[in-house]
């Protein structure tokens, strides 16, 4: 199984940035998908969730209304649109896959891509 992200790089606060997971060894159909993040010094956290099922995405607070997560179950791929950016979303973004009923929560997920930097400058 590996998970490919992609997309992440530099934009200014208020920019936007569309990242990518593209899904190997796994039928993303058959799996619940999250996005996380990682920021300097803090914790990882789960900003985004999509369950295999479909229906309402999970959303952090801190995201909510500004990130959409959707999927192409036919490219096997996850993406993350974010717009409105801010400093503080400056952060590695990772991809993974669960089939754990607890599809909104971390510990869950099984499967990890490698990351992906995104920085926002101010």
């Amino acid at each position: 199984v590996q998970l490919q992200a992609s997309g992440g790089g530099l934009v200014q606060g208020g920019g936007s940035l569309r990242l990518s997971c593209a899904a190997s060894g796994l039928a993303l159909r058959a799996y619940h998908m999250g996005w996380f993040r990682q920021a300097p010094g803090q914790e990882r956290e789960i900003i985004a969730a999509s369950r295999r099922s479909g229906g309402d995405p999970y959303y952090a607070d801190s995201v909510k209304g500004r990130f959409t997560i959707s999927r192409d179950n036919a490219k096997n791929t996850l993406y993350l649109q974010m717009n409105g950016l801010k400093f503080e979303d400056t952060a590695v973004y990772f991809c993974a896959a669960s089939q754990n009923v607890q599809w909104h929560m971390m510990a869950g997920y099984k499967y990890w891509g490698q990351g992906t930097l995104v920085t926002v400058s101010s």
